[in-house]
This record gives structure tokens, C-alpha cells and sequence, in this order.
């Protein structure tokens, strides 16, 4: 942008934001801790210079905008603070598959597709048997309440143009299959009903559900959800990362879709993987 018309811009901006607030030329300058005629001359539709930084940026604290947006060089009047505290928060997880705030962003996100990456495997491709083990050490929360979370996502995912993304990394799956590491302590015949109850969910909301499994030493992820357009939570245990943001969000979506092209198995066969590998090495 040329001098003049950054100048022009910044004369713009303070004499609207002086409207707006109701904020006098004098009161300004007080809050500026300059001269009346300092502020009158950055007003003036004949001045072509621009204040130097302190003098920006004390206009901008006075009047609670950004210095930045002052001169012309963002488009978001808030402060850096307020525009991070929009766009960026953190919200309290609930380890239990009736975690309200999920349901609330499901809920607010109708309509929009939806990608997520899980900690462990989906709750909503998760037998009663493999949540109620999961979960045993959380006891605020009934089997009954998690059977009617899991019920209203699978309602969710019946709805016309719904859209669910699932991205697992294939070693979670196989370490099921054996029983091992996370799922050490779970029996054959829960596991061996957790694979048939996940492949068959696959294959009858597919395609309106699509799993995909992928090679983490390949490419990693966080567990992380993607609302449409509107927002994502990264989970790190007791927390979620909520951004609002429009660029993060996209990037985030970007990091997911990589996760799909990567992927060791393609959705159309996830049932059919997941059950192979389970005759495999199910012990």
C-alpha cells in the first residue's frame, strides 16, 4: 500500500473508531499523552504522515483496537488478545463416551462433514462390552448414557447428507487383533466380537461412514476432530485445543485428508481388513 493511501486509511479508521466510542479529540489526546493539535493533525484530510509506533499504538489501547488495524495492516480491529481468545480456547474432556461437549459441536456441526482421528478406536464403532471395559474406571457416567450418546451420532449418521471421516492408524487395529498393549487384560471373545461389530458397522454406514486405517510410522496424528467448516478440537487428555480460526481449521482439514491419501487400507475395505487381520493374529 503507497504512504498515502496508508495514511489516508489510518485518519479513516481513528476518526471512526473516535465516533463510535464517543471518545473527544481532547480525551484522546489525554490518553495518548499528547497535545489536542497532535491528534487534530493526524485528522487533518491534508496530512499525509503517518504517527510513529508509540503514538499508534497508544491511539489503539485508548480507543481498544490494534495498531496493526490503525494502519492498515490487518483487518481485524481487536487487539492481538481478544482476536486469540476468539479464535483459540481450551475446553475441559470428558474421558467417557457421553462427553457432552462432543455432542454439543455434532449437533452444531449438522449439516457439515466431519473428519476425526480417535485416541484409541471410535466410540461409535465400539461394542458395549469394549466401552464398558474402557471406561470402567470412570464412574460418573452410566452405560445407559453412553449407549444413548453412541445411538444419537449412529441417528446422526443415518440422516440424508450426513459425512463421517474416521482415520485409525492400522497398528491400534492390529494390537486389538492380539490383544496387546492398549488392549492387554481384554478377552478373545470381547475382542473377537469388538472386530465383527466394527467391520459390520463399517460396511452398513459406509458410505455415509468411512474408515481408514494408516501406517503411523508414515505419517502421525494427534487425536483431533474437524467440524465442517466451523471448528476443530485437538485432544490432549484432559483438555481439547479449540480452534476457530478459518486458516486453522483449513490447515487441520489439510493434515486429515493427508491422512486419507496415505492410508495402508482404503474405506470401501476396512471391514474386510479389519476382520483378516483379526483371523491373523487374533489370539
Amino acid at each position: 500500500m503507497h504512504k498515502n493511501d496508508r495514511a489516508e486509511l489510518f485518519r479513516v479508521r481513528l476518526a471512526a473508531r473516535l465516533a463510535l466510542a464517543g471518545i473527544s479529540r481532547s480525551a484522546l489526546a489525554r490518553k495518548a499523552g499528547v497535545d489536542r493539535s497532535t491528534i487534530a493533525q493526524l485528522l487533518a484530510p491534508d496530512e499525509v504522515r503517518l504517527p510513529n509506533a508509540h503514538l499508534a499504538a497508544e491511539c489503539a489501547a485508548a480507543l481498544g483496537v490494534s495498531a496493526d488495524w490503525l494502519l492498515g495492516l490487518s483487518d481485524r480491529p481487536e487487539p492481538a488478545a481478544e482476536v486469540l481468545s476468539a479464535n483459540f480456547r481450551m475446553a475441559t474432556a470428558q474421558r467417557t463416551p457421553a462427553d457432552e461437549q462432543i455432542i454439543a459441536w455434532h449437533q452444531e456441526a449438522a449439516g457439515h462433514k466431519i473428519r476425526h482421528v480417535p485416541a484409541t478406536l471410535p466410540d461409535i464403532l465400539k461394542t458395549e462390552a469394549v466401552l464398558e471395559w474402557e471406561y470402567a474406571a470412570f464412574l460418573d457416567k452410566t452405560p445407559e448414557q453412553a449407549r444413548g450418546a453412541m445411538r444419537e451420532t449412529v441417528e446422526w449418521l443415518h440422516a440424508p447428507g450426513s459425512d463421517y471421516e474416521i482415520c485409525v492408524p492400522i497398528d491400534k487395529v492390529r494390537a486389538l487383533a492380539r490383544g496387546e498393549g492398549y488392549w492387554q487384560g481384554l478377552d478373545r471373545a470381547a475382542r473377537a466380537e469388538q472386530v465383527d461389530f466394527m467391520a459390520e458397522r463399517c460396511a452398513r454406514l459406509y458410505p455415509s461412514l468411512r474408515l481408514y486405517l494408516y501406517d503411523a510410522k508414515k505419517v502421525f496424528s494427534a487425536p483431533v476432530s474437524i467440524f465442517g467448516r466451523l471448528l476443530a478440537a485437538v485432544y490432549v487428555g484432559q483438555f481439547y485445543l479449540v480452534y476457530r480460526d478459518s486458516r486453522q481449521v483449513s490447515a487441520l482439514t489439510e493434515h486429515f485428508d493427508t491422512l486419507v491419501r496415505e492410508s495402508e487400507v482404503e474405506a470401501r475395505n476396512a471391514g474386510r481388513a479389519i476382520r483378516e487381520m483379526f483371523d491373523g493374529d487374533g489370539s
